[in-house]
């Protein structure tokens, strides 16, 4: 017979009765039991729990916290000492002598210094320490120049639109120097506007025709002042950095269109002036006394005018167009040479200025003899 059958579902025989268990009694003098002790079981008794237990209801009170000092070594007792005198203070040191002045090379330059007034240019710090703030271009932009003349003779002597090439190049340097001779530097919109003016006095130029070249430049250079003004009225910049600005644009756009003279002026004078200022500017870079070297620059510009005067058929009248030239050149040198100037200044305004201001003589002279 089957256990389902022997007790159908519902009539389950219960379970025997259990004994409960015998009540223990208390010890008589019950210890503290560590809570972290492990309980112990006894067979026949049940498990109660004898540790502490957590109460929800108790709040600890949190105190602010205090910083904690690290707990000193223990010193050793040290018996009381007697007072001593301070020993005497060392004497201060005495000032290093300020360093005596070291003449500049042979050349004009002078090692860069940080000491003295930042304030004051390198010409003012060159007058105080007694040395000239006039450096000749040298060699180097001489030969440039040169070149540049030599270039204006062969193209004069081509035409006008093949002058037009070395004359755009000699107005963008007259432009670009003239602003870093000032001071001013990065002048991008002075230099633009500049070399904008001699440009503008090309193109005028050329449509009307060199009979009409003196009023073809000084009504470029009216209108280029005009607009100078106007643009230097609507900057935001202070009252005197916008006059410096206006007359560094105005000098420099006077400088870039009247260098368009040489676009005016006829072709043989203007090979003779090229060659004159080459030899010029030349003869003047020669390590040579000051006195002699303009003596012997001199007479070297007019034999210049001679020798250009003997290619072009106008003879020795030639010697005094290379003459004014190179007059005009070595004013042009000496404007690039003043003011202590950097090398940037020499190989743009020591190179152009010597042709540019050449010009007037070259366009003048070269009426009167051709």
């Amino acid at each position: 017979m089957s256990s389902d059958q022997q007790y159908p579902y519902g009539q389950q025989q219960p379970y025997p009765e259990q004994q409960p268990y015998p009540e223990q009694q208390p010890y008589p003098h019950q210890q503290y039991q560590d809570p972290y002790q492990q309980p112990v079981y006894d067979s026949g008794a049940t498990q109660t729990w004898e540790a502490e237990t957590w109460d929800t209801q108790y709040q600890p009170v949190v105190h602010p916290a205090q910083p904690v000092q690290p707990a000193a070594p223990e010193a050793a007792y040290l018996p009381p000492q007697a007072a001593y005198p301070l020993p005497p203070e060392a004497p201060a040191p005495a000032p290093e002598p300020a360093a005596a002045y070291v003449p500049p090379a042979a050349d004009g330059y002078s090692a860069p210094t940080t000491l003295g007034n930042a304030r004051i240019t390198d010409a003012q710090r060159a007058r105080a320490e007694g040395r000239s703030p006039i450096i000749p271009p040298g060699m180097q932009p001489a030969g440039l120049t040169a070149a540049l003349g030599m270039l204006f003779a062969v193209c004069a002597a081509v035409g006008p639109y093949a002058l037009l090439v070395p004359l755009v190049l000699l107005q963008a340097l007259t432009a670009a120097g003239w602003f870093r001779l000032n001071g001013m530097w990065p002048a991008r919109q002075g230099i633009a506007l500049a070399f904008a003016g001699g440009l503008a006095a090309d193109a005028v130029l050329l449509s009307v025709g060199r009979e009409h070249a003196p009023a073809a430049i000084i009504g470029t250079l009216g209108v280029w002042v005009l607009l100078t003004l106007v643009l230097q009225l609507r900057s935001h910049a202070g009252p005197d950095e916008r006059m410096y600005g206006l007359m560094a644009t105005v000098a420099s756009a006077a400088l870039a269109i009247l260098a368009t003279g040489h676009l005016a002026a006829a072709e043989d004078a203007v090979v003779i002036g090229g060659i004159a200022v080459a030899v010029t500017v030349l003869a003047r870079a020669l390590p040579l006394p000051g006195v002699a070297s303009v003596v012997l620059t001199l007479l070297a510009s007019a034999g210049a005018g001679i020798a250009g005067g003997g290619l072009t058929g106008i003879g020795a009248e030639g010697a005094l167009l290379g003459l004014v030239a190179g007059v005009c050149a070595l004013v042009g040198l000496r404007v690039a040479s003043y003011d202590y100037p950097s090398r940037f200044v020499h190989l743009t305004a020591g190179v152009a200025l010597p042709l540019t201001a050449a010009a007037p003589a070259v366009y003048l002279i070269g009426r009167a003899l051709v």
